[in-house]
């Protein structure tokens, strides 16, 4: 039997790699980033400058060149990988949430951060607040932190991702 990763094409691969220190998860690609095959490629998202503006990477990474993050031990994946666009464009059961458990659970990453309210509270079948969880998958931490989409800018807060970088540096 093949996989769902053999039976169809993700919009933008996984990165993944076993016992990662930190993978971001969000709900699905923007139709920005499905064209471009690259994490947070719509202009205005603010994944890549917050990232190095909280000490996560080294330098501001591009879209483009996402996959070098493994390099740091971090992983990008969404809970849709078939289709693309705001979430409340999705169809009802775009997130494959059993896939991406096997997914964490496999790669056993030290923490997971959602990368929306939405994604984690989707997952975890329950309403959320922002910050570290007191659920975890397994060993891995989890994370709720305030989307970077310039559609979500209110909710916006990187104080949030300041003490996930805070955690990720104590890795």
């Amino acid at each position: 039997m093949k996989s769902l990763a053999e039976e169809v094409e993700y919009l933008v691969p996984d990165l993944l790699a076993p016992q990662l220190k930190l993978v971001f998860c969000g709900t699905a690609p923007s139709r920005a980033s499905a064209a471009a095959v690259a994490y947070y490629a719509k202009p205005g998202n603010r994944f890549w400058p917050t990232l190095h503006a909280v000490g996560i990477t080294p330098y501001r990474y591009s879209p483009h060149n996402y996959p070098q993050v493994l390099t740091l031990g971090i992983g990008l994946t969404d809970l849709c990988k078939v289709h693309a666009g705001v979430d409340a464009d999705l169809p009802d059961d775009a997130f494959d949430l059993n896939a991406f458990e096997r997914k964490m659970r496999h790669h056993q990453p030290r923490i997971i951060a959602f990368t929306s309210k939405n994604a984690a509270q989707s997952y975890l079948q329950k309403a959320v607040a922002y910050g570290e969880q007191s659920a975890k998958m397994g060993d891995s931490r989890l994370f709720v932190l305030p989307s970077p989409s310039g559609l979500a800018t209110r909710f916006f807060n990187v104080e949030i991702w300041r003490a996930l970088a805070d955690e990720f540096k104590r890795l």
